[in-house]
């Protein structure tokens, strides 16, 4: 007779036949639901993936899976936007807004500084025509506008960011020191005035010229009346040598304007400039972008231009560091006048 502890709780083996049955089953139920959705119309299909009611799924979410790629894209992200915010941070400490990264040589705007004018034609970006109908008053009221548009911070300083920077009516005799800007006296382009609306309506009109501004770039001057250049008017030579008699008043950039061709000239008439320096003086250089800071202007006026012809004028600028080519108008500009 045996004796032994008999179990009461037997662990039974998995059936294959019950294992079976529930892939027969799952297949079934697999079978009837595709079947199902063969009945439902496109609009039904569409509308089950947007919510099943039976799932509680959201296009094809439940709302547990919609918060994990919720969570995970939101961190995902996030993360990209703080790597992104510390780089542009880094870098941003590198950089001075005042001050350019890439000076002079290094710059791609270099060290020979252009020179503009003004009015220039609103219609056509590329025109360099100035037509002016001294008789027709909505035309030069329109080249007046024009102008004034570009003038409009020079009469009403008020416009322009003068932040904490001193203001100072500078002369050869008051330089600025470090740290201030010379203002900019309107009263020395008369005639060239908007109250005498530049004499567009006399058809002698004024044309503002402008030097480009280069950070940190500092003229060398046409200074001593006996080294002047040979390719210079005779009429600028004559003015520096017999005009301006004072040493340091001849420390400008000079400004010349001729007709391009031998028949130009003769139509141009005479030239005055304002103010009577002819120039950009020299103490509003270096340019080193302090707030307030305007551009120095000249204003050429055309005293008695031969009306009904297209007469092309250069202006140039004059002084040993900026180098001329007429055909890439290097240190010079070109334009059109006609009167009619």
């Amino acid at each position: 007779m045996t004796s032994g502890k008999i179990d009461n709780n037997p662990k039974k083996a998995p059936s294959r036949s019950l294992s079976k049955q529930d892939e027969l089953l799952q297949a079934q139920a697999q079978y009837f639901l595709e079947l199902e959705e063969r009945k439902l119309s496109k609009e039904e299909k569409i509308k089950k993936f947007i919510w099943d009611p039976k799932t509680r799924k959201f296009m094809g979410r439940t709302s547990s899976s919609w918060a994990k790629i919720g969570l995970f894209y939101l961190i995902f992200y996030g993360m990209l936007a703080a790597l992104v915010a510390i780089c542009m941070w880094v870098f941003s400490q590198t950089l001075n807004p005042r001050i350019p990264k890439w000076r002079n040589e290094e710059s791609i705007i270099g060290t020979n500084p252009g020179l503009g004018f003004r009015p220039m034609p609103d219609n056509n970006e590329e025109s360099t025509l100035i037509w002016l109908q001294g008789s027709n008053k909505t035309n030069y009221e329109k080249w007046k506008a024009n102008l004034m548009s570009f003038l409009d911070t020079y009469y009403t300083p008020g416009k322009i960011e003068k932040g904490n920077v001193p203001i100072k009516r500078c002369s050869y005799d008051e330089l600025p020191i470090p740290g201030q800007v010379c203002d900019i006296d309107v009263r020395k382009w008369e005639p060239c005035s908007p109250d005498r609306h530049f004499d567009y309506h006399r058809n002698a009109p004024c044309i503002f010229l402008k030097l480009n501004r280069i950070y940190g770039w500092v003229p060398e001057y046409y200074n001593d009346p006996n080294d002047l250049p040979e390719d210079m008017p005779q009429q600028l030579k004559d003015h520096i040598r017999y005009n301006i008699t004072r040493p340091e008043e001849r420390n400008n950039i000079w400004i010349s304007c001729i007709g391009e061709n031998p028949a130009d000239n003769e139509y141009l008439g005479p030239v005055k400039y304002y103010p009577s320096i002819q120039g950009f003086p020299g103490y509003y250089y270096p340019y080193m972008n302090s707030e307030g800071y305007l551009s120095p202007l000249v204003a050429v006026q055309f005293k008695r231009p031969t009306s009904g012809l297209v007469i092309n004028i250069e202006c140039r600028a004059w002084a040993k560091n900026i180098k001329y080519h007429r055909h890439d108008r290097s240190g010079s500009v070109h334009f059109e006048l006609l009167i009619d």
